[in-house]
């Protein structure tokens, strides 16, 4: 075989080698970048939107608010985020729990506030969930969900409160983390995780110095904002989150499921992508 052809065959080999070698990086990095990052696109089997699973993901008959069942239930669906209700033990513990006491679940009329974290782990429903610490629930959704918090905590304690952002930081949740804010904790948490806003007070943060887009996001249903309000938010590059959920339709009816696919539909045409949701209604964006 002449030689300049022996060249070219062994030249051809080594590219292939250092081009598979190079994909085989490149793939390397993207899964890595997933588990570090979680879901970047929109929610799994749900089209184009982005939904956040309402007190905890899944939550029905069998999974309780907030509850590990309802957020691998939520993972498993597809969501894009879960909401989490963000409260305080009488030892400074953070939990995740919708009420201010663990009488509708655990059967226990108490304060979150009056209980220890040692008392609260004790808990359980009829059918075995117990209470989850913000930190487990985190560590749980790290790689494969993202986390809104409703920052249910009424403290300007900033070292309680860098509690927070550095255990979002720690499961890789941050960078996309939403928190319903308390009024307390909003100046803290400005610049660290988006904050949700009306129209009203959005106006007046475009106003202040060192203002970014990135920091807020419109929330609210068919009553609270306008399509007005929604074209307005997008044109400043500003998310908006529509809200489906239980509060506004009382009643597990007919009429009050074809209320809520009414709102749904009127929020899409005005363009929402995001919607915080109780999970019942996710069958409308299927």
């Amino acid at each position: 075989m002449p030689f300049l052809l022996i060249y070219h065959l062994k030249s051809a080999k080594s590219f292939m080698r250092k081009k598979t070698g190079d994909l085989f990086l490149l793939l390397s990095f993207c899964l890595l970048a997933h588990t570090a990052f979680g879901q970047q696109g929109p929610s799994k089997g749900f089209g184009r939107y982005f939904l956040i699973g309402h007190r905890g993901g899944v939550v029905d008959t069998s999974n309780a608010e907030n509850s590990m069942a309802a957020l691998q239930d939520a993972i498993e669906r597809g969501y894009w985020m879960v909401e989490m209700d963000l409260r305080l033990t009488k030892d400074s513990v953070m939990i995740i729990n919708h009420d201010n006491n663990f009488k509708r679940y655990y059967g226990v009329d108490k304060p979150v506030s009056a209980m220890t974290w040692e008392e609260i782990s004790e808990l359980r429903t009829p059918r075995g969930s117990q209470v989850l610490r913000l930190e487990d629930a985190l560590a749980a959704a790290s790689g494969h969900i993202q986390v809104m918090l409703d920052n249910k905590i009424t403290s300007g304690d900033t070292l309680l409160l860098s509690q927070v952002v550095n255990l979002l930081q720690q499961y890789g949740l941050d960078k996309q983390a939403l928190m319903i804010g308390a009024d307390e904790s909003t100046d803290y948490f400005t610049g660290k995780v988006k904050l949700s806003c009306t129209r009203q007070q959005l106006e007046i943060n475009i106003l202040k110095p060192g203002y970014n887009p990135d920091y807020y996001y419109l929330f609210g249903d068919v009553n609270t904002m306008s399509e007005d309000d929604v074209k307005w938010a997008q044109a400043q590059n500003i998310m908006v989150v529509g809200v489906i959920n239980w509060a506004k339709y009382k009643g597990r009816t007919r009429a009050a499921y074809a209320a809520a696919a009414r709102d749904i539909a009127r929020l899409k045409n005005w363009g929402v992508l995001y919607f915080q949701l109780d999970s019942e209604f996710d069958k409308y964006f299927r």
